[in-house]
């Protein structure tokens, strides 16, 4: 299954341990990099984050984010610090012996000083498992919606694989006449130029610069490599890193394809081959 590196995830969840948003976003890169942005209460799990999301994906750049909120806490659920209400009282009569002219604090004073209502206690077990849960859900999104982007770029890979065979077979249809063109074209330059050639001679050197210009060794790879090519978009593991160096060896075929051109139209396959090889590896940069 061909997978993109390009995709989003967006879960929540929420339960007594309060809610949870996470956000998952990918993009191509050559290995698998792994940044996390978590709050404090789930700082632990940060190894486990990371060893569930590389056991899923094999490359790309993930960018994760959490945001937790803490539960609201009810009214009849308020937990008061009471040695820090204490405190604060003792605090405030002395302070009253000092001012001239003080002001009663009352009791809704002490309560909305910070840390007087303490917040309710949550399980960190289950807080930590509805994240581990909520990763999981999240990643199953993200590997969805990066095979239906696979999908999309293996159909554009395999059509210029389909135009690029189209390329070879009419170039291997076409040599036998450009060669034959080539050679009556030197003999009818020699002809013009009005010089005495030995047949013999003549034969040598044509035979050897058809050797020179010979492409069927070109051909044969070109079309094995994009044999491999269209095999490989079916294998069910990563291969983007495969089709990157399939792409450097149709490059390297299309341009000896060009250096040995000695006609207009094996010249311009060459570009177009060359051509369509770029606008794959454009595509295949974005495969995991």
């Amino acid at each position: 299954m061909v997978r993109s590196m390009t995709a989003f995830s967006r879960q929540e969840c929420s339960g007594k341990f309060g809610s949870l948003t996470l956000e998952l976003r990918t993009v191509n890169h050559r290995f698998l990099d792994i940044a996390l942005r978590l709050p404090e209460e789930v700082r632990s799990l940060e190894s486990r984050i990371r060893e569930q999301i590389s056991g899923q994906l094999s490359r790309g750049k993930l960018e994760l984010s959490l945001r937790y909120q803490a539960p609201e806490q009810a009214e009849d659920e308020l937990v008061v610090n009471v040695e820090l209400a204490r405190q604060l009282s003792k605090a405030s009569r002395e302070i009253d012996h000092i001012l001239y002219d003080h002001a009663p604090v009352n009791s809704f004073d002490v309560l909305r000083w910070p840390g007087v209502l303490q917040p309710p206690v949550v399980d960190t077990d289950v807080l930590q498992q509805a994240l581990l849960d909520l990763l999981d859900v999240a990643l199953k999104d993200l590997i969805s919606t990066r095979e239906r982007e696979g999908e999309k770029l293996a159909e554009v890979i395999a059509q210029r694989c389909q135009t690029m065979t189209e390329i070879v077979a009419r170039v291997r249809k076409q040599m036998p006449e450009i060669l034959q063109a080539w050679r009556e074209k030197l003999i009818a330059r020699l002809e013009q130029a009005k010089l005495e050639v030995d047949e013999d001679r003549l034969e040598q050197e044509i035979v050897y610069l058809a050797q020179k210009t010979d492409v069927d060794e070109e051909m044969d790879r070109l079309a094995m490599h994009i044999s491999e090519v269209e095999r490989v978009l079916q294998d069910k593991k990563p291969i983007g890193r495969r089709l990157d160096f399939l792409m450097q060896e149709l490059n390297r075929e299309a341009n000896t394809l060009g250096s040995k051109s000695v006609h207009v139209d094996s010249t311009r396959a060459s570009v177009d081959l060359k051509v369509l090889i770029e606008q794959m590896r454009e595509q295949v940069q974005n495969i995991e």
